[in-house]
């Protein structure tokens, strides 16, 4: 087996980041261990505004919105708040089920012609200047020019590359469950204790009946046993109603962790692999998606060699300080949702604080993804956040921004008549017309440059103000010389 890019793994983030690299005209491969496509169990529960955008720059955006449902669902602790007035297409979360998010990952790279190598796991690998040599479980040799491990918390990947994974310890641990009941619960929803929170829901309807439980100590880290989940629910519950023939049954905790370096030579991790956390707010995925998307079309430049390897070296700088924050945000996330008085005290101040406008838009921006920015230097406020998905006038057509991205090329804008003059077949050159000012989340109104430069990613390189200054030495930076 021999391809440009293998990846370990056919999860979401790796599904998203062959689709990037085969978008580009990268040979990109899946390694997965799993037999089938299918998906037990409902982990990730919906994709934030930020992840919307990206899947709208690949122009599959509503597929995703077809298939689930839009809601204000944003918060934090128990605290909720609205970012419907946010400056963006999807001023709001997506609520969808993982699995189907998997299925229609699935048949996107699919149509792509993606090729997943299933009931195959990495076992090993060494690395030498011109590639990797990858060994997988079954025996059979393959060799890459690149190993992306998108295997998950217990990444094989990370381990034999010898990445330290870092973080905290567990302080609470929940058992999560599918299983069909015998008797139906006279109660739905969210329930609290002195242990913590449990959970009882219809799983899209039943037959299944989804549990969640909070354990009371966090000793256990094996799978559970279906007597295991009997006896927590009489626990908790005061019944197991009958509980039997699991689809799926888990145990998670808080405990968060994350890579120190996601690259060692010509192997790199993304998503679960480089960052595990309690799950609240949903950021996993979404965090992992926008890893592919941030390494993807860097791959694409180093496997074609317009540009150094250094290059890889801007995806740890850039995603590794986003995934922090999201672990930050989560281990504050279970501190606030403690259900002691003091904690409850605090939810009270932190729900009058949230009230107020500039907290409401901070937090909104943190937890849909709409206010990364990658350090890309100083001046206008569009230096490295995402573009505006604007309305502009091409050729006397309105074109949105996102429709410009659809193949995932670099992409210069220009407003006015700046004469720039680029190379077309390095970036997609585009004259357009626009408002004198953009909204941009969580910063409010910015005025219009005279010409940007978005990366692939979606990301601002370059703003001109006026005259192309500074665009050579960006386009080299990103594109190559």
């Amino acid at each position: 087996m021999q391809h440009q890019v293998i990846i370990a793994g056919a999860g979401p983030t790796g599904m998203m980041l062959a689709a990037e690299l085969k978008l580009a005209g990268i040979d990109a491969a899946i390694v997965e261990r799993r037999t089938s496509a299918d998906v037990l169990g409902s982990r990730a529960r919906g994709l934030n505004a930020r992840t919307l955008e990206v899947l709208d720059q690949r122009g599959i955006a509503n597929r995703f919105l077809a298939a689930g449902y839009t809601a204000q669902v944003y918060g934090f602790g128990s605290v909720h708040f609205d970012i419907s007035d946010f400056p963006t297409r999807h001023p709001y979360g997506l609520a969808l089920l993982q699995k189907h998010t998997e299925r229609l990952l699935a048949d996107w790279i699919d149509e792509l012609g993606v090729k997943i190598y299933r009931g195959r796991e990495v076992a090993g690998f060494a690395q030498d200047e011109t590639g990797v040599d990858i060994r997988l479980e079954d025996g059979e040799p393959a060799r890459a020019l690149h190993l992306v491990g998108c295997d998950g918390g217990r990444s094989v990947v990370r381990r034999v590359a010898g990445i330290a994974f870092e973080g905290w310890d567990p302080t609470i641990s929940h058992i999560l469950a599918e299983v069909e009941v015998e008797e139906t619960p006279p109660k739905w929803g969210l329930f609290h204790d002195a242990t913590g929170m449990h959970g009882l829901s219809l799983v899209e309807g039943g037959p299944l009946v989804g549990v969640m439980i909070t354990e009371p100590d966090v000793s256990r880290t094996r799978e559970p046993t279906l007597g295991e989940l009997r006896e927590a629910m009489i626990r908790a519950f005061g019944s197991h109603y009958g509980a039997h023939s699991p689809a799926w049954l888990t145990r998670f905790t808080d405990m968060a962790r994350q890579a120190v370096t996601y690259r060692q030579g010509r192997v790199l991790l993304a998503g679960d692999a480089a960052h595990i956390h309690y799950p609240a707010g949903g950021k996993g995925l979404n965090t992992g998606l926008q890893d592919a998307v941030n390494l993807g079309w860097k791959l694409v430049q180093v496997v074609k060699g317009v540009s150094s390897d250094t290059l890889l070296d801007t995806y740890t700088s850039e995603r590794h300080p986003v995934a922090a924050g999201v672990l930050r945000d989560t281990l504050a996330h279970v501190a606030a949702v403690r259900t002691d008085a003091r904690t409850k005290a605090l939810n009270e101040v932190m729900g009058e604080l949230l009230a107020l406008e500039e907290p409401r838009r901070m937090m909104g921006g943190r937890m849909s993804g709409l206010d990364i920015r990658y350090e890309l230097g100083e001046g206008h406020p569009l230096m490295g956040r995402r573009m505006p998905d604007l309305d502009l006038l091409v050729d006397g057509a309105t074109v949105r921004v996102s429709s410009l991205l659809r193949e995932a090329r670099p992409l210069l804008l220009e407003f006015g008549a700046t004469g720039i003059s680029f190379a077309p077949d390095r970036v997609r050159m585009v004259a357009a017309r626009t408002d004198n000012d953009w909204l941009l989340p969580v910063i409010g109104k910015v005025r219009a440059p005279s010409a940007v430069l978005v990366r692939p990613d979606g990301h601002v390189a370059w703003v001109g103000e006026g005259s192309s200054a500074g665009l050579m030495e960006a386009a080299a930076r990103w594109f190559g010389g």
